[in-house]
C-alpha cells in the first residue's frame, strides 16, 4: 500500500470504492444521467460506465455551467462518486458540491492530483482520507 497526498479542493469524509478512471474529459450536462449516475455519452470512451459510489478520476471537463446542477442532482439521488480527484481545479463542477453541502446534504470529497498518477489507480480497489491522502490497495 501506498499513501500519496493530494490537494484538497473540497473536503468531505473519508470514502473507500474502486477507482473509475476516466480516459477523457467528460461533460456532466449531457454525458452523465444525474439520476443513475450512468456515463450516456456514447462518444466518451468509458460510455455505460457508472459513476455512482465510485472513487472517480477525472482528467478534465467540457465545460457547462450546467455541470454543477448535474453533480447537486447526482449528489441528491444519492448516485454521486464517492470522491472525486480532478486533474485540476473546476469551479464550476465544484460549485455543486459546496451548494449541495450548503442544502445539508452529505457531499463526496474533491482532491487535486496530476493526470499522470490517475492511471495507476484504474479498477483498483482506493482509499480517499479525510486529510486529502489517496491511499493505494
Amino acid at each position: 500500500m501506498r499513501e500519496i497526498a493530494c490537494e484538497i479542493l473540497v473536503d468531505g469524509p473519508a470514502a473507500s470504492g474502486p477507482a473509475l478512471v476516466l480516459t477523457a474529459p467528460i461533460s456532466f450536462w449531457g454525458g452523465v444521467a444525474p439520476k443513475t449516475g450512468r456515463i450516456v455519452d456514447v462518444r466518451h470512451p468509458q460510455h455505460g460506465a457508472n459513476i455512482a459510489g465510485r472513487i472517480l478520476f477525472l482528467p478534465g471537463t467540457i465545460g457547462s455551467s450546467s455541470a454543477s446542477a448535474v453533480l447537486l442532482e447526482l449528489v441528491h439521488a444519492g448516485r454521486a462518486p464517492a470522491a472525486i480527484v480532478l486533474h485540476e481545479p473546476d469551479a464550476i463542477l465544484l460549485l455543486g458540491l459546496i451548494v449541495a453541502r450548503e442544502m445539508g446534504w452529505e457531499t463526496p470529497p474533491a482532491l487535486r492530483l496530476d493526470r499522470t498518477m490517475h492511471g495507476r489507480f484504474a479498477g483498483r480497489p482506493v482509499t480517499v482520507g479525510a486529510d486529502g491522502s489517496i491511499v493505494e490497495a
